[in-house]
């Protein structure tokens, strides 16, 4: 478990003009998080990994910027992945073509990732009936690790276990640093990386204000 690290700001590579007034009471929403949250809200990860995210040229310009949103024409190539849930379902991008997903790395062991379970569920029971996806990636445990936390922790979203190959990190890592466990990614319809959380989300009205914004866009 890493050391925890500051965070200052929250940054966006070109908003677009139709959501500047809701990015900047984002931004001040953010801000009062983030000093309550300084003590709590650092990822399973180093502070070296962030310093290469923030010099990938993805949108993030500080070590200290978790919370990026990147604007579509700074937005890489479509990610495309395949595997398997807890439960032995298959998963693809396939499942989610046309829709904005949101897309959360974890595992059971990782106290961050306990922090923010609930916060991710709520906000995917508030954007399911607008047909925004949601899954998980559990990086590190067997099905019934995984299972076992969703039943603890009221999460009913799937997730796809990735111990035994990483495929589906490895596809997204391909797009965007996951170097932190956990990391939260927000997909446009084009299946592209719209915005990264890096760490455990401070609260879920940040996640909810880049799917809104993820959703926004696409109409």
């Amino acid at each position: 478990m890493a050391n925890p690290f500051r965070v200052t700001s929250v940054t966006r590579a070109v908003p677009p003009v139709a959501h500047r007034r809701s990015w900047r009471a984002f931004r001040a929403a953010a801000a009062m998080l983030a000093a309550a949250a300084v003590l709590t809200i650092a990822g399973c990860t180093s502070q070296d990994g962030l310093a290469a995210t923030a010099n990938n040229g993805t949108g993030s310009t500080s070590v200290d910027e978790r919370i990026v949103e990147i604007a579509p024409d700074e937005r890489g190539e479509t990610v495309v992945f395949a595997g398997v849930d807890e439960r032995g379902n298959p998963v693809s991008s396939d499942d989610f073509a046309g829709e904005v997903y949101v897309v959360n790395f974890w595992y059971a062991a990782c106290g961050p990732c306990r922090v923010e379970a609930p916060l991710l569920e709520e906000v995917w029971q508030t954007y399911q009936p607008e047909g925004v996806g949601f899954i998980g990636v559990n990086i590190y445990d067997q099905p019934a690790t995984a299972l076992s936390f969703a039943e603890d922790y009221g999460i009913t979203y799937p997730s796809v276990i990735d111990i035994v190959d990483g495929k589906t990190k490895l596809a997204f890592a391909a797009v965007t640093p996951i170097q932190a466990t956990p990391t939260t990614l927000v997909m446009d319809r084009q299946g592209r990386v719209a915005a990264r959380i890096i760490g455990q989300l401070p609260a879920a009205s940040i996640l909810s204000t880049l799917v809104a914004d993820a959703l926004a866009e696409s109409e």
